[in-house]
């Protein structure tokens, strides 16, 4: 051969190794540049010849028949109408126009097979308008490494980004639109690495941050700098549980009083109507390990355990309207846990479960939203730590993966935040000790590290 074959080669070689590591490496820019153009020629070139194959088509119209009679052809079947597909960060995008008598559906239980077509890790349907659909679809496998996000997502307070969903767009948690939450997984499952990004997420705004962690607070106790107050066992758990609901009904009468006669009456029915000057912050409680407050030994264990619960079903019911949330987690959740935890996981809203040991805490959390859910939550690996399907009682699901966050950085972006720690002076009792040195003074990269994380889709 030749010197310019050997080198032909030899840049071929190079060129299909760094193809390579850009696919596993940097796949959107793989994406941008190799993925995208080759499967959007592939839909363009088989679009019809796919559509007909999966069933998607309808027959063509008398009109466009009888003109095929009269050219001595037969009229084809025709498929939905379709835009251009566009590019996202994750796939590309084409919306369909249904032909009469389809329906959502129809492409809903083809979304397979056109996965398989063309050679997509996943294609997702979803209906924007009566007669219109969005068809999705999924160049790789994004919860195969989930990075922190890079572009801002456009939010209120109490409105935080925490998991990247497979279809490429964030779950995103929002207090006001879903007040309270159960967060399922078992050990080694990915949900403390949730519970961290939750955490830290609230750490940077002004929240009252409040946790009931029985297991003597190993778990929460690396955020003490910024929480207002800690309960550490279970008769600390009613005390301060007691004082939630002082705090709640105080807020109550705040309401009415705003809202009684006068020139500044402001008619609202939560606190946030209230004005800016007189509005309450906002307080999120954390119950770490929820089978712990269920336990009971005792006569006298039974009767405080059964006063917790109706104190948290007080909560969950009327909490949302003083501006108190509930993030409830455990490694499993049934009715077996006694008196009243069907009430709570039904005041619950949003969903969020991880790999479990049992079918029945999936069945739990997920069963009264999808039983698809359910089944998809049964399904995840456990070499897949963070993977976790998400739903709400809109009956919608998704399966999604947090960032990974380590408890080293996350205890230091709650050092970083402990001024930023509201005076709440109820709570002042349940305040967690902290030395002074676990308290950092932010500095100029502290602070870029505490800043609220950008978001990418």
């Amino acid at each position: 051969m030749t010197d310019s074959v050997w080198t032909l080669l030899l840049g071929l070689v190079a060129l299909a190794v760094i193809l390579q590591v850009l696919r596993h490496r940097l796949p959107v820019v793989f994406w941008w540049l190799i993925g995208y153009p080759v499967v959007a020629l592939r839909v363009l070139a088989t679009y019809r010849a796919t559509m007909d194959a999966c069933g998607l088509t309808v027959p063509a119209s008398a009109v466009r028949r009888a003109t095929a009679r009269m050219m001595g052809r037969e009229a084809s079947p025709v498929p939905p109408r379709r835009s251009l597909p566009l590019p996202t960060g994750s796939g590309l995008v084409m919306r369909l126009r249904m032909a009469t008598g389809q329906a959502p559906e129809d492409f809903a239980a083809s979304a397979d097979r056109l996965r398989h077509a063309w050679a997509a890790h996943a294609v997702h349907i979803r209906p924007t308008k009566p007669g219109r659909l969005e068809l999705r679809l999924i160049g790789w496998d994004v919860l195969a490494n989930v990075r922190p996000a890079r572009r801002r997502l456009s939010g209120g307070p109490l409105t935080l980004p925490l998991a990247l969903r497979d279809d490429g767009s964030w779950h995103v948690r929002d207090f006001r639109t879903v007040p309270h939450e159960l967060i399922l997984g078992a050990t080694q499952s990915g949900k403390s690495v949730y519970l961290r990004n939750l955490l830290c997420g609230l750490a940077r705004q002004r929240v009252v941050l409040v946790g009931i962690d029985c297991k003597w607070g190993v778990e929460l106790a690396p955020f003490a700098p910024r929480l207002s107050a800690l309960a550490d066992t279970s008769d600390r758990a009613n005390e301060l549980l007691d004082v939630l609901l002082e705090e709640m009904e105080e807020r109550f009468r705040l309401i009415g009083l705003t809202s009684g006669a006068g020139p500044d009456a402001v008619l609202t029915s939560d606190v946030w109507g209230l004005p800016d000057a007189v509005r309450p912050v906002p307080i999120v409680v954390v119950v770490d390990e929820v089978a712990e407050l269920f336990l009971a030994a005792s006569r006298d264990d039974e009767k405080r355990r059964d006063a917790m619960v109706t104190k948290l079903i007080r909560i969950a019911q009327l909490g949302r309207a003083a501006g108190i949330y509930l993030e409830v987690c455990g490694q499993r959740f049934g009715s077996e846990l006694g008196k009243g935890a069907t009430m709570l996981r039904a005041q619950l809203t949003g969903r969020v479960c991880h790999r479990v040991n049992d079918e029945s805490s999936a069945n739990m959390a997920l069963a009264d939203i999808s039983p698809e859910a359910a089944l998809a939550a049964t399904g995840i690996p456990a070499n897949r730590p963070g993977v976790a399907v998400v739903g709400d009682s809109s009956g919608g699901w998704s399966r999604a993966r947090s960032p990974h966050l380590t408890l080293d950085d996350a205890a230091a972006v709650c050092r970083a935040t402990a001024d930023l720690v509201p005076d709440l002076p109820r709570l002042a009792a349940f305040r967690p000790a902290v030395a002074p040195e676990a308290v950092e003074k932010p500095t100029p990269s502290t602070a870029a590290a505490t800043a609220s994380r950008p978001v990418t889709e």
